[in-house]
Order: C-alpha cells, then sequence, then structure tokens
C-alpha cells in the first residue's frame, strides 16, 4: 500500500513538474508590450498654441524658428533668466532677425504676479509692454511682500511716462485679469508647472523645451540646431 502511495506521488509530481516547464516555455516565446523607453536628451513634444497677433513679439512673427518663454514677473529665476540669457538673445538672435521671441504669463506665485502682468498688459495698450516687462524683471524684490502692489505698478507706470490716468483705469478695472488666468491655464495644459519654461519652435512646431534657467550657451545650442 505505501508502494503505491509513493508511485501516486511521484507521478502527480512529474504531472506538475511538466506542467511548469510547458508554461515557462510558452512565455518565453510570448512577446510581453512595453513602454517604449525615450532616448536621453529627448523630450515629448508639446502642443502649443499657435503664435498669433495677440501675443507679445519680438522680431519677425513669421520667423522659421521661435522661441516661446512662460514665466513669472515675480519669479527670482526668471529674472536671472531674463538678464543672464533673454538678453543677450535679444541682441544676438531677434535684433539681428534670426528668430522670434514670445513672452507669454504664467503668474502662478500670487496675487502679485497675477496684478504685474495685467500691469504690462496695460503698458501694452500705450505701446510700452516692453519697457515695462523690462522693469518688472529687473525691480524684483521678494514675492507677494508688496513691492508689486497697486500702488507701485502706477508709480512704475509714471516712471516709464506712460498716461497714468489711463493706465490706472486699465488696471483699475481688471481689463486684463482673465487673459492672465487663461494663458497661465495654457501654459498648464501643455506641461508647465515652473518658470521659466520655454519652447523653441520651427515651421510652428516644438523642436526644443527648455524647463528652467539654463545658462545662455545651453539654450543658443538648442536655438542654433533649429536654424540649421
Amino acid at each position: 500500500m505505501e508502494n503505491k502511495k509513493n508511485q501516486l506521488s511521484i507521478a502527480i509530481a512529474i504531472i506538475i513538474a511538466g506542467a511548469v516547464i510547458a508554461g515557462a516555455v510558452f512565455l518565453s516565446k510570448t512577446k510581453v508590450p512595453t513602454a517604449p523607453t525615450p532616448k536621453p536628451g529627448t523630450e515629448a513634444p508639446a502642443t502649443i498654441k499657435p503664435v498669433s497677433s495677440t501675443d507679445f513679439i519680438q522680431g519677425n512673427p513669421n520667423s522659421k524658428v521661435v522661441m516661446i518663454e512662460y514665466a513669472d514677473f515675480q519669479c527670482p529665476y526668471c529674472g536671472r533668466f531674463f538678464s543672464g540669457t533673454i538678453q543677450p538673445i535679444e541682441k544676438n538672435y531677434v535684433e539681428t532677425g534670426k528668430i522670434a521671441y514670445v513672452y507669454r504669463d504664467f503668474a502662478f506665485l500670487g496675487p502679485e504676479s497675477e496684478k504685474s502682468a495685467e500691469a504690462a498688459s496695460c503698458a501694452n495698450d500705450q505701446g510700452k509692454y516692453w519697457q515695462y516687462h523690462d522693469y518688472l524683471f529687473t525691480h524684483q524684490n521678494g514675492e507677494n511682500q508688496g513691492n508689486f502692489s497697486d500702488t507701485n505698478l502706477k508709480a512704475f507706470a509714471k516712471t516709464l511716462s506712460l498716461n497714468t490716468d489711463q493706465f490706472n483705469t486699465c488696471l483699475d478695472s481688471g481689463k486684463y485679469t482673465q487673459a492672465i488666468k487663461d494663458s497661465t491655464a495654457e501654459g498648464a495644459a501643455i506641461g508647465v508647472n515652473g518658470t521659466p519654461h520655454s519652447f523653441i519652435l520651427k515651421d510652428g512646431k516644438v523642436v526644443s523645451e527648455i524647463n528652467g534657467a539654463y545658462p545662455l550657451a545651453d539654450v543658443t545650442a538648442k536655438i542654433d540646431a533649429a536654424l540649421k
């Protein structure tokens, strides 16, 4: 009786082992789909809103290569990026006709971010957007601590010789409040979650992305590659 039990156990063990081996062979021949591994240095293309007449543009809007920056006037990294990278690019690439530069608001750091962006748009009504834009970046002093209060924003307009009555009425009315919110939402929809965040476009398509305040050499290398 004992021998029969042993023989039965051995037979069952052989059957189980055979099933395991067969399963392993089947799985080894079956291709399991996996997510593709991105190549180092590549970036996912973003679907970005085309450049239009509503944008703040420096240079020829019909340029084949365009740099679009999403930034916040209170962001200290944006301030450094402006002085160390954007200004040289304006001189060497925009003013020479090689590319166009577009600034888009991503006002995410608080109420003074939104108000300063609105103020720049109000300055645009008088043809002084870029003067006001530059003044904000060169006069940063903390975040939401009153530096970009309504009173100071109005004082900046006076310093830049804008029509203060027109400017103050524009700022107080909230004329551009929704436009700033929309620009920030559009940025978030394409993956912007901090500033500065820039895109290099060629023939309307994103070919490179700059997520952060990268040095001038890094950014110009991407621009030069797009210009080839």
